[in-house]
């Protein structure tokens, strides 16, 4: 098992959700958290904690980011204009490898950040290797001819457990996919509840 699967895992169980919605997710058959204490009766979270863990499910979601990446991304979507937990949103949500996972081409997020660096994807028809490149709206999103017919992709279009959302127009006879539009927290497909509001409060105060 690679560090990066076992990440995932460890973060459903730590969580105590599917937060992909996978159904290998080992919350699917035990709901507990990792390790020998992971039993133990939960105490209730304070406000720190419930925003705590609000921004690490978030951060966690998109692939593990790194401390340093999420709070850049976070400071940028505070200078945007707007409500800033829906920038924040909108801004993830533009990550290259972000667009490669909701358009089906690879089955998890973890798959699609590895599937950008390797050189499979190309960005209006030029290549780009950089998981965090920001797509903008009308940018098309494709797959070089020689990655089109690999196992994981082939795989990953037939998966049922999960649909491409409607802020990307997916064309999967071409292996290419439309970024739309910026969508709101309403319009993306997680899994589980996410509170990015929570995630402005946890900033405001630490």
């Amino acid at each position: 098992m690679t560090k990066r699967t076992s990440a995932k895992y460890k973060l459903d169980r730590r969580m105590g959700e599917n937060i992909w919605g996978r159904a290998k997710s080992p919350v699917n058959r035990r709901e507990y958290g990792p390790g020998q204490h992971g039993q133990r009766r939960k105490n209730k979270l304070s406000d720190f904690g419930t925003q705590l863990r609000a921004k690490q499910k978030l951060k966690g979601y998109y692939g593990d980011l790194t401390e340093k990446q999420f709070r850049k991304i976070f400071g940028e979507a505070e200078r945007v204009k707007g409500d800033t937990g829906e920038n924040l949103i909108g801004l993830l949500e533009r990550r290259l490898d972000a667009v490669i996972y909701r358009a089906k081409f690879v089955p998890t997020i973890f798959a699609a950040r590895q599937f950008v660096n390797h050189g499979h994807v190309t960005v209006n028809g030029q290549r780009v290797n950089i998981a965090s490149y920001r797509v903008n709206e009308g940018d098309v999103i494709g797959l070089r001819d020689r990655s089109r017919q690999l196992a994981i992709v082939l795989e990953s279009v037939g998966l049922s457990e999960r649909d491409v959302p409607d802020y990307l127009d997916a064309d999967h006879s071409r292996m290419t996919a439309t970024f739309v539009r910026t969508p709101s927290l309403a319009d993306v497909p997680y899994a589980v509840v996410m509170e990015p509001n929570l995630v402005v409060e946890y900033y405001a105060k630490n």
